[in-house]
Order: C-alpha cells, then structure tokens, then sequence
C-alpha cells in the first residue's frame, strides 16, 4: 500500500476506509461481509478507518469496537466525531466521547474531528471550550490528534484554520468540486499550514462510480490508457501531493480490491497535462447535465414527512445524465410507495425547511424537491395505482403456481 507522510512525521495510507457506506441486509450493517471488506483492506495495509457518532445510526462505531480487536486494532489509526450540531453543553462533548470510547472498544482515539464545523459553530463552541475539552483529553492519552471535517465556504475553511493549531481537516474533494467548499485552494492552504489534509467524497458520493454520461464516457475512452470511473475520479485525488489520505466509502468486497489498486498505482503528480486536459472536459459534462448537487451524504435525513430526499435528487440526476427511463420506473416503484407501502417521493414535501440547515452541500432542499415532484410526478397518483395493480395481479399468479 503506498504510504503518505502526516505533519506529525506518521505514515498513513493513502487510502483509507470510510465506514459510512457499509452493505446493509434487512436495513443495518452487514457484519459479515463487512468484516470481510475491512479485514481484506488491513491486510493489504490500508491503516486508517473513519466512522461518525451517526453513521449507520450510530452503529458504525460499534461494529468496529467488535471486529477491531487484537492486532487489527493496534494495525489501524481509528478516526471519529464528535457532532459540532448537537452540542449545547461542554458535558454534552464529555458524553459523547466516553460513550465512542466504549463503542469502539478503544482506550485512544487516533484522530477525533469537529463533525461538520462551519465558521459559526466553531465561534459558539470555542466559546463553550470545547479546544480546551479536547486538549485535556490529548494531554491524558485519550486523543492523539485534533481536528474538523469540513462542508463550508472556502473563506470560513480558511478563518477556521488560522484559528487554531489543528493536527487534521477532512474536507470533501473531487475533480468535480475543485472549486467548491475549501476546494482545491482550501487543500493547499491547510497543507502550507502544516496541517494533515483527509479527503472525503472522492467520488461524489457514488456519482462518480456509475456510469458516466454518454459525452463523458466518449471523452474517457479517446485516452490511450482505458480506466473505469472509478479509476479516473479516484486518480485525480491521489494526484495532489497535499492529501494525505483519500477515504472511501466502499460497500463491496470487489471496491476495496479497486480501491487498493488505484491507491497503489497512483503517486503524487502523476496525471499527464492530455489527461488532466480529459478532466476538464468530463467535469463540463457532468456540470451541463447534473441537476442537484448532492452526494447523498443523509445528514438531511430523516424528513419529517418521510421524503427519501437523497434518493429523489439520486433518481432525477440519473434521470437527466443518462437520458433514459429507469429512473422514472425505479421513482415510481420504490418512492411512490407500489412497491413497499412506504410512499417517500418529493412531492410529499411541505417546505418545512428543516433540512435545509443540516445539508453540506448547502442545497435549497425543499425548492429542489420542488423541481423533481414536477418533472417526475405527472399523472404520479394514477401511475402508482396502475403499477400497485400490476404487482397485486403478479403476486396472485405467483402464489397460485405454488399450489
């Protein structure tokens, strides 16, 4: 596994596994396949793990506490969160922190970050004394590294990081968010500062990883060279000398193995001028066609009025950059609730606005919803009636050849 330099002199490896995204069955984590993933990506020497207080509703960090035990444990840095949104209280941070110690089954938090701080909150909870909190806790061994994950401007990410002496920031980047959020200038900025820079969203929360658009996938396969999706967006990542860990959000077995292999082929600065001239090309794609800017990251999640919000702007984007009607079908069925009774479309919305304020991306969420319920709900009542017909009679048939 390629290894990359820390600001504090450590090697970590340039990829690491972002305990975010793990397979489900029946609707929570997979232990057996996930364990599988994770074991596979240590034993081929990815050392850095990050989970999250809320991840898999807050059972990703107990899974870890499970199966990181012995060895594993001592062969990985752990890296979690505390929520920077629900913090009231400095005895809120100390709960927290003791009840993650527990989950993951550690006495030491390698790396603890600030879960989503923004310019504000990092002025109200300074103010609580939460630097002096996680400094106490460093000084007694229970925290090796202080830092934040980002989803601001580029200016608020550049007050924060001249505001205080962080070890890390994790900020979201892509070849289609180079200009976004802390971006690419936030990404030089906090390295020049002598900051460990890890990357999340290399691909865009799975954007990135399907198939491309038509003009997209045309552009790709003009290279010499033939790559997937995957490839290409994770390539451009490890091209930047200054990120020194790229964590991804792998579900399969078959994407660590992908994974690994891009991590071990792609040095800093190895991109071509020709294909970073490809970049440029594929992003003005994707930017012409992509119609709501979300990486499905959940923290919008849940609507009070059920809206799977992540999974409408999924369906209407795929609908829009590949021009067929799968997604139609697919919004119909699992959204309009003809397959579950659990109906969850963006018509449903009723611009509450609570979302809007929870979202990193800083999407207008219920103007959004807004725009997919006209596009994708015509005639939406009479087509899940018909389609709710059709499973019925399906279902009938189905059991009467079993007799």
């Amino acid at each position: 596994m390629q290894m990359r330099k820390t600001s504090n002199g450590e090697l970590i490896s340039a990829l690491g596994f972002g305990a975010m995204r793990l397979p489900l069955i029946d609707g929570k984590i997979d232990k057996t396949i996930s364990t599988e993933m994770i074991y596979y990506a240590i034993d081929h020497g990815v050392n850095f793990i990050d989970t999250a207080l809320l991840y898999h509703e807050g059972c990703s960090e107990s899974f870890l506490g499970e199966i990181l035990t012995d060895d594993y444990r001592d062969k990985v840095k752990l890296c979690t969160k505390v929520p920077a949104w629900s913090i009231e209280k400095i005895k809120d941070v100390e709960k927290y922190f003791e009840s993650q110690l527990r989950k993951l089954q550690t006495d030491c938090i390698d790396y603890y970050l600030i879960h989503n701080l923004s310019w504000g909150s990092f002025l109200r909870l300074r103010e609580l004394g939460i630097l002096e909190f996680l400094e106490s806790k460093r000084d007694i061994g229970k925290i090796k590294y202080i830092g934040f994950s980002f989803h601001d401007s580029k200016e608020a990410f550049k007050k924060i990081v001249d505001s205080y002496n962080w070890d890390a920031c994790l900020i979201q980047l892509n070849f289609l968010d180079e200009n976004s959020q802390a971006g690419t200038d936030g990404l030089h900025y906090a390295a020049n500062q002598g900051i460990t820079v890890l990357v999340m969203g290399p691909l865009k929360g799975g954007i990135l990883a399907g198939e491309p658009p038509v003009e997209a996938k045309r552009i790709w396969e003009s290279s010499p060279v033939k790559r997937t999706p995957v490839e290409w967006a994770l390539r451009w990542v490890f091209n930047h000398s200054e990120v020194t860990c790229v964590l991804s959000g792998m579900g399969t077995l078959d994407e660590v193995k992908e994974n690994i292999n891009v991590a071990n082929e792609t040095p800093p600065d190895i991109l071509t001028l020709d294909e970073l001239k490809l970049y440029r090309q594929v992003k003005q794609v994707y930017e012409d066609e992509l119609k709501v800017n979300c990486t499905t990251c959940g923290y919008c999640l849940p609507c009070p009025q059920n809206v799977d919000i992540p999974q409408c702007f999924t369906l209407y984007n795929q609908k829009h950059m590949y021009n067929n009607k799968v997604p139609d079908y697919l919004y119909l069925t699992v959204l309009g609730g003809a397959m579950s009774d659990n109906p969850s479309y963006a018509g449903l919305c009723n611009e509450c606005g609570k979302c809007i304020e929870l979202c990193p991306q800083k999407i207008n969420i219920p103007k959004s919803l807004k725009e997919v319920s006209i596009d994708m709900e015509e005639d939406f009542q009479v087509k899940i009636e018909a389609v709710g017909l059709r499973l019925k009679k399906r279902k009938k048939f189905l059991e009467q050849q079993d007799k």
